[in-house]
């Protein structure tokens, strides 16, 4: 059974080791992704220090009670839009679907907020190729490419979603 739990009653550190391990096999093959375990660490402080906001904005992904992802969104820009942030799912857990239900959840919260368009962005590496399938199998419409700042080489892909009316992604 697949349950979305908030982060509360959860101790310090565990968003930071769930995206440490989710990206590990990135972190092992390339070293400019090191730089991201920084940013990881002050998000998971924020998610804790400011339950009221930053961890409302957050659940964990629970597979049979096992912690298997979470999911994060931003909505700072409401209602205009709602901006989709970490969407990370274990290794030993990839593969089930978990990701896209992961997505959906967070477009219903969107909808049930008011939120006009999501928005979310990936990295054009080949570790994110299953995410760039995923959203656009969720509804999502490429919208640009940028260079990313932490690897000008690299670029970031930004997608969108109008949520005035339900998304493919509701559906099946």
């Amino acid at each position: 059974m697949v349950e979305h739990t908030s982060i509360s009653g959860e101790r310090r550190g565990l968003v930071a080791r769930l995206l440490r391990e989710s990206y590990a096999e990135l972190l092992a093959s390339n070293s400019l992704w090191k730089s991201e375990i920084d940013n990881w660490e002050t998000y998971d402080r924020d998610v804790f220090n400011c339950p009221e906001t930053v961890g409302f904005s957050l659940f964990l992904t629970r597979l049979d009670g096992c912690i298997a992802g979470f999911a994060s969104w931003d909505l700072r820009q409401r209602p205009e839009y709602g901006v989709i942030g970490h969407n990370c799912i274990l290794p030993e857990f990839r593969g089930q679907g978990l990701g896209k239900l992961q997505i959906v959840e967070v477009l219903r919260r969107l909808q049930t907020l008011g939120i006009r368009t999501a928005k979310v962005s990936t990295n054009d590496h080949p570790f994110f190729v299953p995410a760039q399938r995923m959203y656009t199998a969720c509804g999502f419409r490429e919208m640009r490419r940028i260079p990313w700042a932490g690897n000008p080489s690299a670029m970031i892909i930004e997608y969108e979603m109008a949520l005035h009316a339900p998304s493919t992604a509701d559906e099946g």
